[in-house]
């Protein structure tokens, strides 16, 4: 049976990229989207502990995420089996802080959307090949995913990426997903956790929520992103512009491998003259290597050390984004967009 050109949407910061399936035919619907970013978009890599999963569609494992091995949940509606949801995120290799963020957020978008299947895909192959060999876990990457997808006779898919922006991993993504153009009816795809004005706002607001407490007038909040030299390295300057418009001027962001620098944060704190403690906290999905080791960690060019170093008492809040429900909220609201986009 010949086979229908899909229809991808990418609706990526302020874009919405159609393949028409009818005419054959590539057009933008809205504008360009081209921002790149570090191939962790983000995300952390790197070791953790125990195995508990239960997204991926070939994972055979417990659930401690609420969800089957193959994906999905319990429907209080009538299935849509020609239909599934792909869930693709960058991964990591801490279970714990796995289950609680990427985990958290496919089962927020399991629960909204109970008709279709949701799965999973990490485009991290470093991290897939050691979660196989240390605890057992098969996890897809997107190739086999999409390999899988096909092979059970899915005709729509919802990829949602868990990525903060449309950059190198997002671009990747993409590029795969118009290869298996002609192997779905359509393929339509949500936006990152940072696409628009709101999200920002969405998100600035969530940091904010979730440091109330420490914010006593005598300690600096300092956000620890991932960072790029791509283009979208400007989401940090812009999400710090967000929280300072905002009124929260003792917010400090700061990247691991890009701009601004611990250097530069560590500056702005001494101009201001006024904290005598900091709070550290990943800006990244996942609490991660990043996060335990660059941010938390003892040795002496961590962050924690160094701050330590300059007098302040630092405290270490070693959570992802991903385990705060505002996040998982945004995750949900651009499957649904894209989920809408279906014909």
């Amino acid at each position: 049976m010949k086979r229908r050109k899909a229809a991808l949407w990418a609706m990526a910061v302020t874009t919405a990229l159609c393949l028409s399936g009818c005419g054959g035919s590539t057009g933008t619907a809205a504008g360009t989207s081209s921002e790149g970013t570090s191939s962790s978009e983000g995300m952390s890599s790197s070791e953790g502990t125990s195995s508990s999963e239960g997204m991926s569609s070939s994972e055979g494992t417990s659930s401690s995420e609420g969800m089957a091995a193959s994906g999905g949940a319990a429907s209080s509606e009538e299935a849509v089996h020609d239909t599934a949801i792909l869930v693709v995120s960058f991964g990591t290799s801490f279970n714990d802080s796995r289950d609680i963020t990427i985990g958290a957020v496919e089962q927020a978008i399991a629960d909204a959307f109970s008709q279709y299947e949701v799965r999973r895909a990490f485009t991290a192959q470093i991290i897939i090949d050691k979660l196989n060999e240390r605890d057992g876990l098969e996890i897809d990457n997107v190739t086999q995913a999409l390999d899988r997808a096909v092979a059970d006779g899915v005709k729509n898919l919802i990829v949602q990426p868990t990525y903060l922006m449309s950059g190198f991993e997002y671009q990747d993504m993409m590029q795969e997903l118009e290869e298996y153009q002609e192997d779905f009816d359509q393929i339509v795809v949500g936006e990152p956790l940072l696409a628009s004005d709101e999200d920002f706002l969405a998100v600035a607001n969530a940091l904010t929520e979730a440091t109330a407490q420490e914010d006593d007038g005598e300690t600096a909040i300092v956000l620890m992103g991932h960072g790029t030299e791509a283009e979208s390295n400007q989401v940090y300057e812009k999400m710090q512009k967000t929280l300072s418009e905002a009124g929260r001027t003792n917010y400090y962001i700061g990247t691991v491998e890009a701009e601004p620098t611990l250097e530069d944060v560590s500056a702005a704190l001494r101009e201001a003259g006024m904290y005598k403690k900091v709070v550290l906290r990943p800006l990244m999905l996942v609490a991660g290597d990043h996060a335990n080791h660059d941010m938390a960690g003892d040795e002496e060019d961590s962050w924690k050390t160094v701050l330590e170093a300059e007098g302040y008492e630092t405290v270490c809040q070693i959570h992802g984004l991903g385990e705060l429900e505002a996040i998982q909220k945004i995750y949900v609201e651009h499957t649904k967009k894209a989920v809408d986009a279906l014909k």
